[in-house]
């Protein structure tokens, strides 16, 4: 695959936020900067993780972003920068197969 191709190919990228307002706040700044195309927020997810050597259990909001894979590490310094957490989750799957105007507006809404 060539370079361009394979920048231009569309990723979901989960990202967790302690809360409903930090989820929203980071969605409007990733969307807004056109480093995702559209952010997704699910509420009300538990999140079972080992911190510290300590297991938690916490109530957190579920952010599913969509962008390209040129844009992930801009996206992934966006999150870091501006999260509340030490270790903020950033994690990326490909888009195997999609609705073709669709992928085409995720490219479209996430170039610089």
């Amino acid at each position: 695959m060539p370079r361009s191709e394979a920048s231009d190919a569309a990723l979901v990228v989960f990202v967790t936020a302690s809360t409903h307002e930090e989820a929203n706040r980071l969605s409007t700044l990733v969307v807004e900067s056109k480093i995702a195309a559209c952010a997704t927020i699910v509420e009300n997810v538990r999140s079972v993780f080992r911190w510290e050597g300590k297991v938690n259990s916490e109530k957190e909001s579920l952010l599913i972003l969509k962008t390209t894979a040129g844009r992930f590490l801009d996206l992934e310094e966006l999150i870091t920068t501006h999260h509340s957490y030490e270790v903020p989750e950033v994690i990326a799957f490909p888009i195997v197969m999609g609705s073709r105007k669709y992928l085409e507006w995720i490219r479209q809404e996430t170039q610089k």
